[in-house]
């Protein structure tokens, strides 16, 4: 439930910065709000978790993950544990462990360590 509750404020205070970012743009933000909205975009990006029905539109096999996982991962995000990897290792992944190998692929690809 806690960590509902901190997904839920993470989306929402994103949700009213839209308005200054659409304004000023994201360099006017302080820190603590850029962290917020790195964080909900994570948050965004793995809601839209690969499904077995999204196969056929999506190419990308259908998992499943345990609540419990899922849970901790979202977790993960909250607290900051996982700023330091792109939003794009996010994007249609089942749980961390395939954001931790989706990560991986994508240092290989940049040369990055």
């Amino acid at each position: 439930y806690d960590t509902a509750i901190k997904v839920r404020a993470i989306l929402q205070e994103n949700k009213e910065l839209q308005d200054i970012i659409a304004i000023l743009g994201v360099d006017e933000l302080s820190e603590e709000q850029k962290v917020v909205v790195s964080r909900a975009r994570r948050i965004e990006q793995f809601l839209s978790q690969n499904t077995y029905t999204a196969k056929q539109f999506t190419g990308v096999e259908g998992s499943t993950v345990p609540l419990k996982d899922t849970i901790e991962s979202f977790q993960m995000i909250c607290n900051g544990d996982v700023d330091h990897i792109p939003e794009q290792a996010f994007f249609n992944i089942g749980g961390m462990d395939d954001v931790m190998r989706q990560y991986e692929e994508l240092k290989a690809k940049t040369g990055a360590k």
